[in-house]
């Protein structure tokens, strides 16, 4: 894993690959195609790492992560291939350790996994495991993952799989060991868990004040320090839904009937109040979570993020079916050519200062 001075920061793109058939024509293999075409992008601008999230429901097309991302590694050259997240509790750890393991040989060793339970359900029903085991299914399955990175042959027994018996995974990972992730929406226990492994963490800032994070940043430190890690190593990550045009305006109004659509049918199942402009505006706001506007006001916006939560590294959530491909292409390039110079440019600075 990369060490981070206090002047270094990662940015890069995450996204679910969005993709409403029935909404706006784009089929799942159209947006499969299109991923490619982001990552490759994500790479000649250079961005630091583009994640994708899996999800098996019929409003994303992307239930494989490891394979789609598989797909552009022999394109692109320095760009950091993720998930965002794997859902470790419903997967099995070999077969996520040999995907991504098999990925970071295809990459030359630029494979990432972030493990996590998951926001949709849909994965439990669909491979046959109880809800009512959310918590111990990643437990379980997390010690498991992190004992095949750490030793070819493997011995491990547990309560939801079968046992294994020193026998081998393979392929090996490039990078030793390879990078696993924590991801979670703000759960302290998740943040705790994360700390007491000396896990990197990613948070999901969808909403609210991101400064609120601190305290589990805060937790997270603390937990790590407790186990005996060094916290000047430990890297932290957040993921924000954004958009990036040449003008805040533009970029508010493009944005906004796709950011409206999208978390209205997600408030339908989950008993949100309906979303409107004023939430929206709110939010683009400079201690709000949306990072959407011109370069420098993103830019603003990751610097005052970095300044409050110490984070190594930022994701642009920007996927929203309903906006033209070549407007999210747009975000990508703009991100990697304008706003991640004035981000580094300006950490630079003040880092001399100090």
């Amino acid at each position: 894993m990369s060490n981070h001075t206090t002047s270094t920061i990662e940015i890069g793109i995450s996204t679910f690959l969005e993709a409403a058939p029935r909404a706006n024509g784009i089929t799942h293999a159209e947006r499969l195609r299109q991923a490619v075409e982001e990552i490759n992008l994500a790479d000649q601008v250079g961005l630091d790492v583009y994640a994708i999230g899996e999800h098996h429901r019929a409003d994303y097309a992307s239930s494989a992560p490891a394979v789609i991302l598989a797909a552009a590694a022999s394109t692109t050259k320095r760009i950091r291939l993720s998930s965002a997240v794997t859902v470790l509790s419903s997967d099995d750890p070999v077969r996520v350790y040999q995907a991504f393991s098999t990925l970071d040989g295809l990459s030359n060793g630029r494979a990432e996994i972030m493990a996590g339970r998951g926001s949709f359900i849909e994965s439990f029903p669909l491979f046959g495991y109880d809800l009512n085991h959310y918590d111990s299914l990643f437990e379980e399955k997390l010690e498991l993952l992190l004992a095949i990175r750490e030793s070819e042959k493997v011995s491990w027994k547990g309560g939801h799989r079968p046992g294994i018996n020193n026998l081998g995974v393979y392929p090996r990972a490039v990078q030793e060991p390879l990078p696993v992730w924590i991801g979670t929406g703000g759960n302290p226990d998740s943040a705790i868990r994360a700390g007491m492994l000396g896990l990197p963490v990613v948070f999901a800032i969808i909403g609210g004040m991101p400064e609120r994070f601190a305290s589990l940043v805060n937790l997270y430190k603390e937990s790590a320090a407790k186990a005996g890690h060094d916290v000047s190593k430990l890297q932290i990550a957040t993921h924000s839904h954004g958009f990036i045009s040449d003008t805040s305006e533009k970029a508010a109004d493009l944005f906004y009937p796709a950011t409206e659509a999208m978390m209205n049918t997600i408030g339908r199942e989950r008993g949100w109040a309906p979303y409107t402009r004023d939430t929206f505006d709110a939010a683009r706001s400079l201690r709000g979570a949306l990072y959407v506007g011109d370069p420098e006001y993103v830019a603003e916006k990751i610097v005052l993020l970095r300044k409050n939560l110490g984070i190594t590294r930022f994701l642009l959530h920007v996927d929203v079916s309903t906006l033209p491909h070549h407007e999210l292409l747009r975000t990508i390039e703009l991100l990697g050519t304008k706003v991640a110079p004035i981000v580094r440019k300006e950490l630079e600075r003040e880092a001399a200062q100090e």
